[in-house]
């Protein structure tokens, strides 16, 4: 499977991520941008997650519909054509890295995919109701992980 190449020019890949980007900071998404996205892709989709939050992983940002020509996502703003949903916080759009004061620092796996068309996800879907979805279709995927601690 291609890999896509997904950075930020906010934080590096397993560093720290800006403690504006927060949900109790300026809760604006941060800067991606990504290349190698396969010419047959139709759409990209686009998550970030918690899997470290004590509830079980927690959606912050699912973006759908973007134009698989674009190369990134300015921020505080979705890509191109992206159409975003509702996160775990109820919020339409980004919702930032919130975990429990004094926990250890989580992870914020953000990952685009590449898919051939569309696809069927439930009005208020989990992480794991995307992956089960996405990763049936995907033609290529890429992963960028941040930091968060508070």
């Amino acid at each position: 499977m291609t890999v896509i190449e997904l950075h930020s020019p906010a934080f590096s890949d397993h560093t720290f991520i800006p403690g504006r980007h927060g949900h109790a900071g300026d809760n604006i998404s941060p800067a991606l941008e990504w290349s190698n996205v396969p010419d047959e892709s139709a759409e990209l989709l686009l998550l970030c997650e918690d899997p470290d939050a004590p509830a079980g992983t927690f959606l912050h940002w699912l973006v759908t519909g973007i134009d698989p020509g674009s190369s990134g996502a300015p921020e505080g703003r979705p890509p191109r054509g992206g159409h975003a949903w509702q996160n775990a916080f109820g919020e339409l759009g980004w919702g930032g890295p919130a975990p429990p004061p004094g926990d250890r620092a989580h992870r914020y796996f953000f990952r685009l995919y590449a898919l051939p068309g569309p696809v069927r996800l439930p009005r208020h879907p989990s992480a794991d109701d995307i992956h089960r979805v996405a990763d049936k279709v995907a033609l290529a995927r890429g992963t960028l992980v941040g930091l968060f601690q508070r």
